[in-house]
């Protein structure tokens, strides 16, 4: 056999472009009424032509000596165009003498006919030892032997088997570096050869062949494997897998057999077809999608993977084509060529494509696998390419359409995905490709009226809603968009509709603008409705909460937020719910949701009233241990209170529920201990910022604090602080005193009494102790303020304390005791204890009283049993003598007397008010000074006292000045309380400069120092003002007590006496 030079055509890739066939251009021409598997020239027609009738006939009459010598003639002209054949020895038609496609017919007749078995081996041998070099030639060779298997079909399979033994033995002992190319070359060849001759005996043989398609399609997939890469390979592939494919669909009993191979069969033909170049200029597409829609017919049914595989390969070869327009113009140019019907072949392939997908669905006509196979066209609608959008809607329409004319009513369940899939394809309704959004109007409406079919039911979708929607959304697009969404509400599943509004969430994050407020807008429609179920709320919450960050448009966020208000205000308790079970309440994003809610006043109170009852679940240990909760809802209420206590939009809230919120806290602190959740609470310290989230015990004194500092109620804050209060709530042991301090505060400063009382008296007839325990420590103090009697009466107080004293627990029962003690029940005690004060105050007026300290504790004491009623013009003396007592030599009395002094300023009433101003005006420069004094406890109730002066006195700037004695340090803050303090006294400057000198002779030297800060700063910054108010007489004292300083063994008293010696001889000039 004569070896063939290499250029041959079959080296071009197989989608290369080239002419089509005439056999392709009348397939073209054709519909596809046999699903396009139509044959061609060599293949086996089914009405054999008068001329053949005529060839069978005379070789029915030749001899079998005069068939094998036909067969040999025309052999031998076949293997070297040498000898003509002669008309006397075979007498048959001289015209068909040099048609050598005629001959290879006229050889596999003859074959057919023979019924020497050994002449037919002998002769197919012969057959298969010509050249196969040339197309034409492999596709002749495998006519005959097609021919040959329609009564020879054992033979041919046993010699096509032998072949590919013995091509394929020789192909694998060829050395991969010592391998001729022609030998290799030459395996493909016969390779191709054998894959059209299992076509052809597919073709000739009919129903015979059905036992052995298993096997031939083995060794075609076999073929294929050993060089899918090669074109002659799969150029001789697919005619063969067409004319296997057309036989088994022509019946012959084919349901009664099962076909183990289709699916490797089908991966192969996949595999050509993703081989294909993104242009069209043959079939080969449409016919690779018919051949496996005819195969997916075959039993066993395609597994949901291959089929996966199936929609996934086809779906990407048709879309991924050049947009319509331009098809024609993709074509790459080479030699001078006929024009091609691109648009025929276009509109072929994607009809091939139309009847797999309705295919599929007839295999399985169920709304499952309608949603199966939308599935699959997900990735094609969400493209960023308009045509490819177009192509996949285009395919889900006529889809649908066939799907209704076919589906019959099951009154099956309906799967849940088709959800995602009504909201993917309602996405596309605003699409900017006009073109889309007419079929997504139609394919929306189509699976809505699918589903209501499958529910034995029907609604008003009417058709004439399915028309084009306009991108810029009118009255008229609004209310489409609300009948969609009450669509969806009556027609959907509960489970559907979570997927739906899953989907629309899910595309929040699209950087189509349009996409992403269509979306919006659709969700707000729907959370606004009645159609979200209590069931739906978390996995709604929960998608949200995952895709707020990553929404691009600032309306799409702001539309976001009112579908959250919608949400919440039709399920709160869910929403509040899921909000606290999403992550720690610090998290920036979920303090969004939570601040959302609070756009409706209304809501923000349910929201917080939610939050409190959370607050209040308090499962004892053994309820713990034994459920193995993970974390108690009450840690993530007293976390979120703690938040939303410091967003501006919860103020008037916070405010609102301010007296159950100080309970609710009070109480949970307290439980916290009982059950031991300390970890990390001494360890915080809070002029230190730290992003680490706070542990139980510390977020939830945190969040007692912030409910007074947040709101107008600072002043209670500062003074539990400045007293080192907040401390007492870090230990069970001193917890109810620091909640006695807290109660005393809000009763001086009148914060929201007859909110908290009431809240307390329904706390006090709680059955939980620690209920109760709380109650009772603010009623008691409660008491001894003036508004209690505004708000209750005597005798309704009487029946509560005596309620407290049938309690179980000691602490309460003592507490309504002392309640009952109190001068609001007893008010014939107020005299004892008037009588009581003078007497006190006298003993503390003498010269050198005994225990001055116990004295001014016991006055302390009598003056806040007394506060209800006020003590008058003594407090003005209680007041002058503690003056006094602020240079005590003992540290405690000192302490003490400044103490008393910040509770007596308050005690005289309106009538003594001013009085006791002025003396708390006298008393700024020395507090001022002992805010150094060597003793820090002094130095605590100095501060104490000083900011009780600053809001007696009403400064301005009072709430920064405690900032500063709370948590500043250093010269700054000393600076800051100076200017705070003489900026807010204005007239008073010279005052409190000749006050100071006196300090210069100081025996404390912290106080002197501080003396000198304070001249020196009145000297640099207010220095005109000394000089207009002060008088000659007092130079004279500011000289004397400056020269002093000139002789101080202290250096730093010279050295202030030489940095200001000038300025005080210029002040004696000036005021001269």
């Amino acid at each position: 056999m004569e070896s063939a030079p290499y250029g041959s055509s079959f080296h071009r890739p197989l989608g290369m472009f080239r002419h089509l066939s005439p056999r392709e251009e009348q397939e073209l021409e054709l519909d596809c009424s046999d699903l396009g598997l139509v044959g061609g020239a060599r293949e086996c027609c089914c009405d054999p032509s008068p001329l053949e009738r005529q060839l069978v006939s005379r070789i029915r009459a030749m001899s079998a000596t005069q068939q094998g010598l036909a067969l040999d003639i025309i052999c031998r002209y076949l293997e070297g165009h040498t000898q003509a054949l002669s008309p006397v020895h075979n007498g048959l038609c001289p015209t068909l003498v040099g048609q050598e496609t005629l001959l290879f017919r006229l050889f596999g007749l003859i074959l057919c006919e023979c019924t020497d078995v050994a002449l037919v081996k002998r002769h197919l041998n012969c057959l298969l030892e010509l050249s196969h070099q040339d197309s034409s030639q492999r596709e002749d060779i495998a006519l005959a032997v097609g021919l040959a298997s329609t009564t020879h079909l054992e033979e041919v399979w046993a010699l096509l088997e032998n072949l590919g033994s013995t091509w394929l033995l020789k192909w694998r002992n060829l050395s991969p570096e010592g391998q001729h190319p022609d030998a290799d070359l030459h395996c493909k060849w016969v390779s191709s050869t054998s894959l059209l001759c299992y076509g052809q005996m597919a073709a000739h043989a009919k129903e015979r062949i059905l036992p052995w398609v298993d096997s031939i399609i083995s060794w075609m997939v076999h073929y294929f494997s050993c060089s899918h890469c090669d074109d002659v390979l799969k150029a001789s592939f697919l005619p063969a897998a067409v004319l296997l494919t057309r036989e088994l669909r022509r019946g012959y009993g084919v349901q009664r057999y099962k076909f183990a191979q289709i699916p490797e069969f089908i991966q192969c033909l996949l595999l050509i077809l993703q081989e294909e170049p993104n242009f069209l200029a043959t079939l080969s597409r449409q016919k690779i999608i018919l051949v496996i829609v005819g195969l997916s017919n075959l039993q066993p049914s395609l597994q949901p993977w291959l089929k996966s595989r199936v929609l996934e390969v086809c779906l990407r070869s048709v879309y991924v084509l050049p947009p319509t327009e331009e098809l024609p113009s993709s074509l790459p140019s080479l030699d001078p060529s006929p024009d091609i019907d691109v648009m025929g072949l276009y509109k072929k392939t994607v009809h091939a494509l139309d009847l797999l997908l309705q295919n599929f669905f007839s295999e399985n006509p169920s709304m499952d696998e309608v949603c199966f196979l939308l599935q699959h066209m997900e990735h094609w609608l969400q493209s960023d390419k308009s045509h490819e959008r177009r192509r996949a809607m285009q395919s889900i329409l006529l889809l649908l359409l066939y799907v209704v004319d076919t589906l019959k009513s099951t009154e099956e369940a309906v799967p849940s995905m088709l959800g995602h899939q009504l909201g993917l394809l309602t996405l596309l309704w605003w699409d900017t490709d006009i073109e889309t959004q007419s079929p997504a109007h139609q394919c929306v409406y189509l699976l809505l009226q699918l589903s209501m079919q499958q529910k034995g039911r029907m609604v008003g979708l009417h058709q004439s809603k399915v028309r084009c929607f306009k991108v810029k959304a009118s009255g008229k697009g609004k209310a489409e968009l609300q009948h969609l969404v009450k669509a969806f509400g009556k027609v959907l599943s509960v489970a559907q509709h979570t997927q739906l509004v899953l989907m629309l969430l899910h595309s929040l994050s699209s950087c189509s603008l349009l996409q992403c407020h269509l979306s919006s807008k659709l969700l707000l429609m729907i959370f606004e409705g009645p159609s979200i179920k209590t069931e739906q709320v978390a996995e709604v919450l929960h998608s949200l909460f995952q895709e707020m960050p990553n929404i691009h448009f600032k309306k799409a966020q702001q539309t976001m937020m009112k579908a959250v208000i919608a949400l919440g205000t039709q399920h709160t308790p869910e929403v509040a719910e899921v909000l606290l079970s999403l992550c720690h309440p610090s998290e920036k994003q979920i303090l969004t949701l939570w601040i959302a809610l609070a756009a409706n006043y209304k809501l923000a109170r349910k929201v917080m009233n939610l939050l409190y009852m959370k607050l209040k679940l308090c499962p004892s240990l053994e309820i713990i241990q034994s459920s193995h909760q993970a974390q108690l809802i009450s840690l993530l209420a007293s976390g979120t209170i703690y938040e939303l206590l410091y967003t501006q939009e919860y103020r008037a809230t916070v405010r609102w529920a301010f007296a159950r919120l100080l309970l609710g806290l009070l109480t949970q602190l307290h439980y916290l201990f009982e059950l031991g959740m300390v970890e990390g609470f001494l360890d915080y310290q809070e002029d230190i910022l730290d992003s680490k989230p706070l542990g139980p015990c510390r977020t939830c004194l945190e969040a007692l604090k912030g409910l007074f500092w947040t709101t107008q109620y600072w002043e209670v804050f500062a003074h539990v602080k400045l007293l080192r209060a907040w401390e007492l709530f870090e230990h069970l042991e001193t917890y109810t005193e620091g909640v006695t301090i807290l109660a005393r505060a809000m009763a001086l400063y009148g914060c929201e009494v007859k909110a908290v009382l009431g809240q307390a008296i329904i706390s006090l007839k709680s059955t939980e102790e620690r209920d109760n325990i709380m109650a009772i420590l603010i009623i008691a103090e409660f008491l001894n303020s003036p508004e209690v009697p505004k708000h209750m009466s005597q005798r309704a107080m009487d029946n509560l304390l005596s309620l407290g004293l049938n309690s179980p627990n000691w602490l309460v029962r003592a507490m309504s005791l002392k309640g009952l003690s109190s001068i609001l029940m007893n008010p014939k005690k107020v005299a004892l204890l008037h009588g009581m004060l003078r007497d006190l105050l006298n003993s503390l007026l003498q010269p050198e009283p005994q225990d001055p300290q116990g004295l001014i504790a016991i006055l302390g004491d009598i003056l806040h049993r007394l506060e209800l009623q006020g003590v008058g013009a003594i407090s003005v003396q209680i007041a002058q003598h503690l003056l006094q007592l602020f240079e005590h030599h003992k540290a405690k009395v000192r302490g003490s007397a400044i103490f008393l002094f910040g509770n007596v300023i308050y005690s005289g009433g309106r009538k003594f008010q001013q009085l006791l101003k002025n003396l708390a005006l006298q008393a700024l420069v020395p507090l001022l000074f002992h805010l150094a004094d060597p003793c820090q406890e002094v130095v605590m109730r100095t501060k104490f006292t000083f900011l009780c002066c600053a809001i007696l006195m009403k400064w301005v700037f009072r709430k920064e000045l405690f900032s500063k004695l709370a948590w500043g340090h250093g010269l700054g803050a000393e600076y800051d309380i100076f200017i705070f303090m003489v900026e807010s006294n204005f007239g008073s400057h010279h005052w409190f400069f000749m006050q100071a000198l006196t300090y210069l002779g100081s025996p404390y030297r912290n106080l002197k120092l501080a003396a000198m800060k304070f001249i020196g700063g009145m000297l640099q910054d207010y220095f005109l003002d000394l000089c207009f108010h002060l008088r000659k007489s007092d130079t004279e004292t500011l000289k004397k007590y400056f020269d002093a300083l000139q002789e101080d063994p202290d250096d730093i008293c010279r050295r202030f006496y030489l940095s200001f010696s000038k300025d005080i001889i210029y002040l004696s000039q000036y005021v001269a």
